[in-house]
């Protein structure tokens, strides 16, 4: 059986190495806070004390973290998985994080004989726990098909796009299309309410329609409720949209839709809602 080593607990990563350890994989979890490891601990999962223990005890090793910044700390820092790492062990970087970093990881990785793959997730916290997040995958085809057995334990939509940073790449598609999406869904609830209308039944009417998205059905009842818990913070769609539009202008491209959503988010977050989730775009209006 080969060893995997899981780096960041948070919201989404915290749920997607339960699915391995409970489906009897033989895990090793680290993060920088071990009280947020002791539930998988108690599950199953055995526990690093640095960065450095998963390297010597993994074949496989996933990250899922936070920011670029943390990304190129762990992959290439001093104590740092590729400069510390061996010839045929095999990186995964679920982060949402810049397709030049994956592509950079890529090289790294590649000089030193580790193969490295970003893989990008879409699906929240719901799709976390339940195991069927959408995973796009980038890097060598190969590497892939043999990683397939493990991805098919966190999500229900696997898909290959391409060598290096394809992976990142479809994530910023991803994040575009829900940037807009949300602000239509906020928008429409804003207007229901000002119109008078049961915003339960104006759902139950336009969830199953050509309106219908992941939001409506998942975030637009959250809103309702006052619920802005994290499924997806605030912070990290802000450094999303943040790397899509940068990504945009080097390939000459101008995106109205996501600069204002970008801006949106940016006013909220300067309101201390950073840690908010993102369906906390409704309280963009105030109390409507």
């Amino acid at each position: 059986m080969k060893r995997i080593g899981f780096i960041g607990l948070g919201v989404m990563g915290k749920s997607m190495a339960r699915h391995l350890v409970l489906n009897g994989l033989n895990v090793t979890i680290y993060t920088r806070t071990k009280e947020k490891a002791d539930d998988l601990i108690r599950e199953g999962a055995k526990w690093a004390n640095s960065l450095k223990e998963v390297i010597e005890v993994s074949d496989i090793i996933i990250t899922m973290l936070g920011y670029p910044s943390d990304v190129m700390k762990v992959y290439l820092g001093d104590e740092g998985l590729i400069p510390n790492g061996h010839s045929g062990q095999i990186l995964i970087d679920m982060t949402t994080s810049e397709p030049s970093l994956a592509k950079k990881l890529y090289n790294e990785g590649e000089k030193k004989g580790i193969s490295v793959v970003d893989a990008p997730v879409s699906g929240g916290d719901i799709g976390a726990r339940n195991g069927t997040l959408s995973i796009m995958v980038g890097g060598d085809a190969k590497t892939y098909d043999d990683l397939k057995p493990i991805f098919d334990f966190m999500g229900t939509n696997i898909v290959y796009q391409g060598q290096a940073g394809a992976g990142q790449h479809t994530k910023m598609c991803n994040q575009i299309a829900i940037a807009t999406n949300m602000i239509g869904v906020c928008e429409a609830l804003v207007y229901g309410k000002r119109a008078g209308l049961t915003i339960e039944d104006v759902l139950k009417s336009i969830s199953t329609g050509a309106a219908g998205s992941w939001s409506l059905d998942n975030l637009a009842p959250r809103m309702l409720k006052g619920d802005y818990e994290p499924g997806f913070y605030i912070k990290h769609f802000i450094k999303d949209l943040r790397i899509a539009l940068h990504e945009a202008k080097v390939m000459g491209l101008t995106l109205p839709g996501l600069t204002l959503a970008e801006k949106m988010y940016e006013e909220l977050s300067k309101r201390g809602e950073e840690n908010s989730g993102t369906q906390a775009l409704y309280t963009y209006w105030g109390n409507e």
